[in-house]
């Protein structure tokens, strides 16, 4: 498939993007994130699963649970965290392959947890809904993001965040963006040498109809922004201006920057975010597509 990016006035102008359509069977695909020299890791929130895509585009299941499981991220010695989002509570797959719980969330997480980003330390934040959606629909709350320390020690690193979704950290490790996606906008923060977050201020507000989930930063400084309400990616500069946009068939979830240059930028598309279509249906996408600026910073 080829499609030409929308160009909102001021848009950079981009050749036609190439759109590769990887896997399209399943669940939920949420939080892709890309391992030199080993491929894509990614969640099927409801199939319960973490899958890898292979540089040889082999779909690998490298884990199964008992519930839904949501953000990825890895220690410094190369442990892999793992949200279980309903129990809330992060996963650690330890040396002898087993899972064990890494933190507690609940005294943290006022409902199910769900996007993480971890840093070059092993400090993970990993956000939660702050209210239920489904199957019955609370009035909407704010949330805290948690900061897990690499010792599995948990505190609050946020509060007052409008379902704290997809997160970035720049490259040199001093800050930290993320979409508030019931909010419909990016909020920065400065870290601390300790991992706290300061300097509480607006990045961007989302345009017109689209709203933040998973997002990535690229070198030039801009993110990327996978927006479900409007169906679509959208590169945004700090301030709001939106650099390119790209119609995504099904609902825009999550991307990421990956690749042996870190210019395919990896999506996750899905119909529907109700877990009983999903369980049934499994027409969920993972998407990849040519871009011309490589990723940077975390994840």
């Amino acid at each position: 498939m080829v499609v030409d990016p929308q160009r909102a006035p001021g848009c950079e102008s981009r050749a036609m993007r190439s759109v590769q359509t990887l896997q399209k069977s399943l669940s939920f695909g949420e939080a892709p994130r890309w391992r030199p020299g080993e491929g894509l890791y990614f969640s099927d929130i409801h199939a319960q699963r973490v899958l890898l895509q292979r540089l040889d585009g082999e779909l690998e299941e490298i884990a199964a649970f008992d519930g839904p499981v949501s953000g990825l991220g890895w220690l410094p010695d190369g442990r892999l965290l793992v949200v279980s989002m309903h129990d809330r509570r992060l996963l650690r797959r330890d040396r002898d392959g087993v899972f064990r719980t890494h933190a507690d969330l609940s005294e943290v997480a006022g409902w199910h947890a769900n996007d993480m980003v971890v840093d070059s330390n092993g400090v993970a934040y990993v956000g939660n809904f702050g209210f239920s959606i489904a199957p019955v629909r609370e009035e909407p709350r704010p949330a805290n993001l948690a900061r897990v320390m690499p010792d599995g020690a948990v505190s609050i690193a946020a509060s007052e965040l409008w379902f704290p979704n997809g997160a970035v950290i720049t490259p040199d490790g001093r800050t930290f963006v993320i979409g508030e996606s019931a909010a419909r906008r990016l909020t920065a923060f400065t870290i601390t040498k300790t991992g706290l977050l300061t300097d509480r201020r607006s990045w961007a507000t989302m345009p017109d109809g689209a709203l933040p989930d998973g997002i990535c930063l690229d070198e030039e400084g801009a993110i990327w922004v996978a927006s479900p309400s409007s169906r679509e990616l959208l590169r945004i500069a700090e301030g709001g201006a939106v650099l390119e946009r790209i119609k995504t068939e099904q609902m825009a979830v999550a991307v990421t920057l990956g690749g042996p240059d870190r210019r395919t930028l990896f999506v996750c598309t899905a119909e529907s975010t109700d877990p009983e279509f999903c369980r049934s249906t499994h027409s969920a996408q993972l998407l990849a597509i040519k871009v011309d600026i490589a990723g940077a910073g975390h994840p």
